[in-house]
C-alpha cells in the first residue's frame, strides 16, 4: 500500500509512505491490519486506489426475470452483443462474452486500445476472491474508491517517458522487470515531479506489489490534474469503468 500526497504550489508528488509488508498476526488479520493503517490517515486520504474490482458484474446483481442474454436489451447487453459481432469481423472464431463474470471494461480494454489489455474477468478464478476481499474492505473505509489498472498505467506513462514496448510488457517479469522498474521511477524523478526516497525506490524495484502500489497512487494523482481517460461515448452507464491515464500527459 502506498500513501502520496500533492503539493500543488510545488507541482510535486511525494511518496510519503510505503507499506511492503502488512502481516496477518495471531489475533489480528492481514485485513484489519490494512484498515487499521488507512484509519491512522483517514483525515488526510480524498481517494484509494485498487487494482480489482468490488462490485460483480451487473448481471449478477440483477433482480428481473431472466430469459438469457441473447433476448436481455439491458443497456450493458446490447453493447456486448455490438462489440463481440466487431470482434468476430476480426478475428474467427471469436468468444462470446459471459456477463455473469465479466464486465464491459475488460472487453474493451481488450480491442479497443493502442495495445491488447487482458483483465481477469471480474468474476473469473483469479479475481473473485480478490474481489469478495475488496468489497469488504471497501465498507470499512469511507473514501473515495477508484479502480486501476496498472498494467495499462505503466504502459501509458513508460510510452510518455519514450520507453520500449517490449520492456514495458515485462514489467512485472523477475529479471527484465526490475529493469524497467528501475527506469520508470529515474525518468518520474528526472521530470521532477515525483519526490521518492532512495529505499523505497530500491523496494519497488524489488518487489513488483509494492511499485503497483504506487503506480496505483499515481494514477488517482492523475486522474485529480484530469489526465486519465474519460469513459467513452455509448459506454453503459451502469457498468464500471477505471482510471488510466491520458496517451499524452503533462508530467
Amino acid at each position: 500500500m502506498a500513501l502520496i500526497e500533492y503539493y500543488p504550489e510545488q507541482k510535486k508528488v511525494f511518496l510519503s509512505h510505503l507499506f511492503h509488508t502488512i502481516k496477518a498476526e495471531s489475533h489480528l488479520s492481514a485485513d484489519a491490519k490494512i484498515i487499521e493503517t488507512l484509519h491512522q490517515y483517514e483525515n488526510v486520504v480524498e481517494a484509494v486506489g485498487v487494482d480489482n474490482p468490488w462490485k460483480p458484474p451487473y448481471c449478477f446483481q440483477c433482480d428481473l426475470s431472466c430469459g438469457g442474454y441473447e433476448v436481455c436489451q439491458k443497456p450493458h447487453i446490447l453493447w456486448f452483443w455490438e462489440h463481440y459481432k466487431k470482434t468476430k469481423q476480426k478475428k474467427k472464431p471469436a468468444k462470446i462474452f459471459t456477463p455473469y463474470t465479466q464486465r464491459c471494461v475488460e472487453s474493451y480494454l481488450l480491442t479497443e486500445l493502442e495495445e491488447p489489455f487482458q483483465m481477469s474477468h471480474a468474476l473469473g478464478a483469479n479475481s473473485a476472491p480478490l474481489l469478495a476481499r475488496a468489497a469488504y474492505l471497501k465498507r470499512r473505509f469511507q473514501a473515495d474508491w477508484y479502480e486501476v489498472f496498472p498494467p495499462l498505467s505503466v504502459w501509458r506513462i513508460g510510452r510518455h517517458l519514450h520507453m520500449k514496448k517490449s520492456d514495458l510488457r515485462s514489467y512485472k517479469k523477475s529479471a527484465l522487470g526490475e529493469s524497467c522498474r528501475r527506469q520508470i521511477l529515474a525518468s518520474l524523478q528526472q521530470h521532477d515531479v515525483v519526490f521518492l526516497y532512495k529505499d523505497d525506490v530500491n523496494t519497488m524495484i524489488q518487489s513488483v506489489h509494492a511499485f503497483d502500489a504506487f503506480i496505483c497512487a499515481y494514477t488517482l494523482f492523475l486522474q485529480h490534474t484530469g489526465q486519465t481517460e474519460s469513459r467513452p461515448q455509448g459506454f453503459p452507464n451502469e457498468e464500471d469503468w477505471i482510471e488510466f491515464p491520458k496517451e499524452k500527459l503533462d508530467i
